[in-house]
């Protein structure tokens, strides 16, 4: 049980890790959206913007990475379900502030469970690559704020963040 009194689906009975049966559920129109910031200095941001890292192009290279993190979660994620994603959209911003990236992820599939998992998976995959491909002129950075933003479809219907 959760402190909330609902009981939490990925354990049984004797409080062990399982993977939930969905063959009962019906298939139905599932899609997430999740987003995550990544903090830096302007000068890097810059650099970014400009093209002029060594390891090339920051953002193109990110949105692989995007796309590849919600394609493998189920490797990942030791309960997730396998599914067949049918699309998979990627979109950077800068931050207001000029300091840093926002990056937006929404994942869509027609399957038995949510796709939260492959939207939040993929979002920290593309921040996680930002800083990889940045660390040598900024080890300063920091990701923050990754979240899942609204899901729709399944049993428990729509959800969007306040």
């Amino acid at each position: 049980m959760s402190r909330h009194g609902e009981r939490l689906t990925h354990f049984d009975d004797a409080g062990r890790g399982r993977m939930v049966d969905v063959s009962g559920k019906d298939a139905t129109s599932r899609q997430a959206v999740a987003s995550g910031e990544i903090h830096m200095r302007p000068a890097t941001l810059a650099r970014i913007r400009e093209g002029g890292l060594k390891k090339g192009d920051v953002l193109a290279v990110a949105d692989v990475a995007a796309i590849m993190g919600a394609k493998k979660t189920p490797e990942l994620i030791p309960m997730c379900h396998p599914l067949m994603l049918s699309g998979i959209d990627v979109s950077f911003s800068e931050l207001a502030d000029g300091c840093g990236l926002k990056v937006e992820v929404v994942v869509r599939c027609n399957g038995r469970t949510g796709v939260e998992m492959e939207a939040l998976t993929a979002v920290s995959a593309a921040l996680l690559t930002v800083y990889d491909m940045c660390k040598a002129i900024d080890r300063d950075m920091t990701l923050e704020r990754i979240r899942l933003d609204e899901k729709r479809g399944g049993k428990s219907g729509d959800w969007q963040r306040a």
